[in-house]
């Protein structure tokens, strides 16, 4: 058994990763090989697959989490198990990211545990932080092409909850949701799914319309980030020719200003992401010519341009 908290000193750096994992099993231990694992989680190659094969040590993680459900319930989660939980799903991103255990983690539904907090309603802090630090998680799943993981994440109805997450959330919420479900679209099977109910569509454009008409030039730090997402979204969605004419009524065209091609100026993919969707979105068939150009400055020119 783990008698302290911190872990000996060893130059074997697995060596002190399991002697940390063994003093997540004891309530004495717990609470500082949390903070010690999930602030070091970065510099330890194999902690994901020693988190996921320790006998007990997702069960221990899982219980942390789920005891902050009836906590939340009726606002009595408490600054240190706000910490203790939001440090415990930190420990399930990196099993969510790591190659060897991210499919065995999806096949087990893990990820569904941490659904009740994407599904608040609340921007109060505490809810926040559980909101954001669930996005991670699966933030680090959608961030890999991967078929199956899609296909789990679009089983679970993750696209709802992330749609909940950009109306409710701050900045830094909706930035890494409006990124899931970009990820998603990017797959033939998301757009798909995006497609095949009028409504799903319909509330994919007017939340991200929501986004557009609340940004906010304040959070400078993740506006760039935030803009590129939506950029992103708004690109996949305008390849269907079949429903561009309706989404060029649900794009702002606040969006499409010189002000915002200026933030995303110094990301390349995103100005020319922009530049695609101005020409997208535009009745005349001359436009393709200016796709991978400058777009045109004439005022005979159909729609807005990306200077």
């Amino acid at each position: 058994m783990v008698s302290g908290a911190a872990a000996p000193v060893t130059s074997n750096p697995s060596a002190r990763v399991i002697y940390l994992i063994r003093g997540l099993a004891s309530e004495e231990t717990r609470e500082q090989s949390l903070d010690v694992l999930c602030k070091n989680r970065l510099t330890y190659d194999n902690l994901a697959v020693l988190l996921w094969k320790s006998f007990g040590t997702m069960s221990v993680l899982l219980q942390i989490i789920t005891s902050a459900y009836r906590a939340l319930s009726s606002d009595g989660l408490t600054e240190k198990a706000l910490t203790q939980v939001c440090n415990a799903i930190a420990l399930f991103q990196s099993v969510a990211f790591h190659p060897d255990t991210r499919i065995p983690f999806i096949r087990a539904t893990m990820p569904v545990y941490l659904y009740p907090f994407l599904n608040t309603m609340s921007n109060e802090r505490s809810y926040e932080c559980l909101r954001i630090t669930s996005l991670g998680v699966i933030g680090s799943l959608a961030k890999v092409e991967d078929a199956e993981v899609i296909e789990y994440l679009l089983s679970t109805q993750i696209f709802p909850s992330c749609l909940r997450c950009m109306e409710v959330g701050k900045t830094l919420s909706r930035t890494v949701s409006t990124f899931i479900i970009y990820r998603i679209l990017l797959s033939e099977k998301g757009l798909k799914y995006c497609f095949v109910l009028a409504e799903r569509y319909l509330s994919v454009s007017q939340c991200l319309g929501k986004l557009v008409e609340n940004l906010s030039e304040d959070d400078a730090e993740n506006l760039p980030c935030l803009l590129r997402n939506i950029i992103g979204c708004y690109l996949r969605l305008s390849e269907n020719e079949r429903t561009r004419p309706q989404l060029s009524s649900y794009v702002p065209w606040k969006l499409l200003d010189g002000k915002y091609a200026n933030i995303v100026r110094s990301d390349p993919k995103a100005l020319a992401n922009l530049r695609q969707l101005v020409c997208n979105l535009r009745t005349s068939k001359s436009c393709t010519t200016h796709c991978t150009d400058e777009p045109p400055t004439s005022s005979n020119s159909p729609g807005p341009s990306i200077p």
